[in-house]
């Protein structure tokens, strides 16, 4: 625990002082303030908010994880040159990279709310959109930490973050409606349910639609959606989802991690 905590130091005190982490908590306290000017309803700038969320949080978790983490290759030879715990030396390069992104997406979404003076019902639904931005971050940066350990060349590392990104924000939404229209004479609601839970994106999207209420918007698959997931036995099965989401890549990066030869 002590290597962790120094690592997770250091790297988070270098991580909260760059610039594109800097501008990435100002876009999202740009984009909230002007939603929250323009609709004139913190429910609807938060409803806004979810398709910024779902996109650019992934987008700038695996992203920058990446890049940054290339960029600290020598510091990390460094390290791993002295009589450190590998496992440990992964745990506070992972927390390292993921805290300082938490915080500034937490901050941006929600310094404007206070300064507009949100009621509770809308600090309530914020809540949910922050949570939903946290674990996003969470498992995207396990994703980009999982990729700088693997891929040795940088170019190839950046692709293959940029191009898991797309899998799972635009392509895999287009597969599963592709397999919904050509399958539509059968019944898929588990078959569903199985799909989404394959991508944290849409675990994420779909838990808050319905924190929304928009799975009334849905029709009969927010029925669907709502009927499994509106118990607590749903609520366990979005919860385990999305922490094997986070587990898998991290066990994964540090079994490479432990093997690599650096």
């Amino acid at each position: 625990m002590n290597t962790i905590m120094k690592v997770l130091k250091y790297q988070a005190r270098d991580a909260v002082r760059s610039r594109w982490l800097i501008a990435y908590a100002i876009f999202f306290a740009l984009v909230t303030d002007g939603l929250l000017r323009f609709s004139g309803d913190p429910v609807k700038a938060q409803l806004s908010l979810v398709s910024v969320v779902l996109f650019v949080v992934p987008l700038i978790a695996i992203v920058f994880g990446t890049v940054y983490l290339y960029n600290a290759r020598e510091f990390i030879e460094l390290l791993l040159a002295q009589p450190v715990n590998r496992r440990q030396t992964y745990g506070g390069l992972y927390l390292g990279l993921t805290l300082p992104l938490v915080l500034e997406c937490v901050v941006g979404l929600s310094v404007p709310f206070a300064l507009h003076g949100a009621d509770a019902a809308a600090w309530g639904t914020l809540i949910a959109l922050l949570t939903a931005g946290i674990v996003l971050t969470c498992v995207f940066t396990a994703i980009a930490t999982l990729i700088a350990v693997r891929c040795e060349d940088r170019l190839r590392g950046l692709g293959t973050a940029i191009a898991v990104w797309l899998l799972l924000t635009v392509v895999y939404d287009g597969f599963v409606l592709f397999v919904l229209a050509v399958l539509s004479d059968y019944p898929l609601e588990h078959a569903t349910l199985v799909m989404m839970m394959a991508n944290p994106i849409d675990i994420a999207r779909v838990g808050l639609l319905l924190r929304f209420d928009g799975a009334a918007m849905m029709g009969y698959t927010g029925a669907v959606f709502l009927k499994f997931f509106g118990g607590t036995v749903g609520i366990a099965i979005i919860v385990a989802a999305l922490t094997f989401w986070v587990s898998a890549p991290v066990a994964l990066g540090v079994r490479v991690f432990q093997r690599k030869d650096f």
